[in-house]
């Protein structure tokens, strides 16, 4: 199998994320971070003790972080807040809503250890559901970054944003892929292999796994394109219908729930604009549970191997 895209190295897009913090924060002095109390799986550190006094820890916190978030944004300032995931959404959802997203204030909410690459923590805290959450919310933008390079750059990128984003990024090593110098558009889909038979619509950590099934696809005689999906709202419609009016078919593959994600956005787009079989990857209406990440990744549909079922799935129903 001979990959389109290589790696020399894996690291963690958390840790792209705190690199971008930094980067961003040394160029604007209205960037301001806040955690709650876990500031070093978040990959705050560095940010901390270059600008302790841009640096707010307010425990746990949570629901007061995204309202002290909210009164910074008002005053001028641009807060990056951090936690894990579920803490990022579901514990703070009523604050979100009423204090950040309603008036549209300018609040990147950065969310670590998404999805069941959290692994070992257990369901509890391997939120699936925080994408659909925070797309269903007014004014939000919502990204879903594939390596470290593109976290970084996304990281940097949102802060010229005006208005509330959640940057959601995850805990394991994944493959480096994206070049270091690739600019980050928000809401602009990137087109990373051309194929003529399949569409496979990707974001997070299964683009990396996208790529694979792409390799082994080709091997079957099955080409495949692989679009990046790094910007889940505002969604890229016109990247979409491009490609699934070239192959006629698609995939989605995303770590989250089939219900409220990327499947379901790129189902609407198609559905109301040019109907195509889909087959979505992503986990069916389940909660994780403690695990290797890999083994829970497998375990739950969310591998290559599940990318390339689905892909010959969709181009059987093409037929």
């Amino acid at each position: 199998m001979s990959l389109k895209y290589t790696y020399t190295e894996k690291k963690d897009t958390r840790s792209g994320f705190g690199a971008g913090l930094l980067e961003v924060a040394r160029k604007n002095p209205d960037v301001v971070g806040l955690c709650a109390d876990l500031t070093g799986s978040l990959k705050m550190d560095a940010f901390q003790k270059e600008f302790p006094e841009r640096f707010f820890q307010v425990g746990i916190a949570e629901a007061n972080m995204i309202g002290l978030a909210a009164g910074m944004a008002t005053g001028g300032k641009i807060p990056y807040t951090g936690t894990f995931a579920n803490f990022s959404t579901g514990r703070v959802y009523d604050q979100i809503r009423q204090s950040v997203a309603y008036s549209g204030k300018n609040v990147k909410i950065c969310a670590s250890h998404a999805g069941l690459t959290l692994g070992e923590d257990g369901a509890t805290h391997q939120i699936l559901e925080d994408v659909g959450m925070m797309r269903m919310l007014p004014h939000m933008t919502v990204i879903n970054p594939c390596d470290y390079n593109q976290t970084k750059a996304a990281t940097i990128a949102i802060a010229d944003h005006e208005g509330p984003v959640y940057l959601r990024f995850g805990r394991p090593k994944y493959p480096v892929f994206i070049p270091e110098d690739m600019p980050f558009v928000i809401g602009k889909a990137i087109t990373l292999i051309e194929g003529s038979d399949v569409s496979i619509f990707a974001t997070g950590h299964l683009v990396w796994h996208a790529i694979e099934a792409e390799a082994a696809l080709r091997e079957k005689g099955i080409k495949a394109e692989v679009i990046n999906i790094h910007t889940i709202k505002p969604l890229d419609v016109d990247a979409i219908l491009a490609s699934v009016q070239k192959t006629g078919c698609a995939v989605s593959a995303e770590e989250h729930q089939l219900n409220g994600g990327l499947g379901d956005a790129v189902a609407q787009t198609l559905s109301r604009n040019a109907p195509a079989p889909l087959e979505m990857v992503g986990v069916n209406d389940s909660f994780g549970e403690s695990g290797v990440p890999e083994q829970l990744m497998e375990k739950y549909g969310l591998s290559t191997q599940s990318i390339i079922d689905a892909a010959m799935r969709a181009v059987e129903r093409k037929k």
